[in-house]
């Protein structure tokens, strides 16, 4: 009989396997984003994150297996115009987002078999030229166990740091401590659910609204109560892990591989016109050493028992969920019997 860890571990690389086939095939037409840019670096093989700069310019990662370093890329061409590294190699870089000017967050945060008991978030200078940095590092503890995430978002307007964790049937958003410790863990809250299988994201220029997406599409949700506006199909790309917002509004995806294009994803007006109605009072700017959520940016942890909100997995997610469920839920059977 096959070990149950020897499943386990055939298991979780097919239910990561799936959804990248699932992204290339159900993925809408390229027609539905258009080109901002391709990449020039051939360097830049697995992006898997955007971050606005200044200037025109976006700041990228390589996934996973990559050395630490920063491509800060010019929109106008394509071509990267700095790369700045550091020591140490990562775990798993799967993320970037906006800090200061100048600077970006980087989020070694990937967990593909739930191993690690803390994940790293780091604060990296950008810009033009190669530079040798020094990043300030900071340790994130999730409340409820080790969790896989891609996805690492900046408040525009507090700066606190949101990581969204990537599951098959609907992800946690979880808030860092308003102010965080370089020499202790800083304890992860927990927000609430959203869709499945998130692989990027980032807050609109508001700070009222962000955009999380997975291999096929795009979903806009308040912030913070997280109810969703809508749910945005992509243009079909080879591995989408990409996403961030201009200080334009306008949303930019990427993908993994080389010399790929980034698109750029027009915002139906039904969205446009639901985040402009009624805005509510802008979070406070004041920093705070409380790690819970205060009620401008954050609301009190959910039950992790109760059951995902039905009208956050519309349409086709619910059908494609259950025939992975139904697939792995096989495979188990298959990988289990005696042989």
């Amino acid at each position: 009989m096959v070990a149950l860890s020897e499943a386990g571990g055939w298991l979780a690389a097919v239910a990561l396997a799936v959804p990248f086939s699932l992204g290339s095939a159900l993925g809408d037409d390229p027609e539905h984003g258009e080109a901002v840019f391709a990449y020039t670096d051939p360097e830049i093989v697995e992006s898997s994150g955007l971050a606005p700069l200044p200037g025109g310019r976006v700041a990228t990662v390589n996934d996973s297996g990559d050395t630490g370093r920063v491509f800060t890329v010019d929109v106008a061409t394509g071509d990267t115009v700095g790369v700045t590294t550091w020591t140490g190699d990562p775990t798993d870089v799967e993320a970037v987002a906006p800090a200061d000017p100048g600077e970006v967050w980087v989020g070694d945060i990937g967990d593909n078999r739930g191993r690690r008991s803390s994940v790293e978030v780091l604060r990296v200078p950008v810009g033009e030229g190669e530079r040798a940095a020094t990043p300030a590092r900071f340790e994130l503890a999730y409340p409820d166990g080790p969790r896989d995430a891609e996805a690492l978002l900046a408040h525009p307007v507090t700066g606190r740091l949101l990581v969204v964790s990537k599951v098959v049937f609907g992800g946690q958003v979880y808030a860092a401590p308003r102010e965080l410790d370089p020499d202790a863990p800083n304890e992860l809250t927990a927000l609430g659910q959203v869709a499945g299988m998130v692989t990027d994201g980032a807050f609109f220029p508001d700070g009222e609204h962000l955009i999380l997406r997975n291999y096929t599409s795009a979903f806009v949700y308040t912030f913070p109560d997280l109810e969703l506006v809508d749910e945005l199909p992509l243009p079909r790309q080879q591995q989408g892990e990409a996403v961030t917002v201009t200080a334009d509004g306008e949303v930019l995806v990427g993908t993994e591989g080389q010399f790929t294009d980034v698109l750029r994803v027009p915002l139906p007006d039904s969205v446009t016109a639901a985040m402009t109605r009624a805005p509510s009072a802008p979070p406070s700017v004041a920093p705070s050493t409380s790690a819970s959520p205060g009620p401008e940016d954050g609301k009190p942890e959910q039950d992790p028992d109760q059951d995902p909100e039905q009208d956050l997995r519309p349409g086709w997610a619910w059908l494609l969920n259950a025939g992975i469920a139904v697939l792995i839920a096989g495979l188990l059977v298959r990988a289990l019997r005696p042989r």
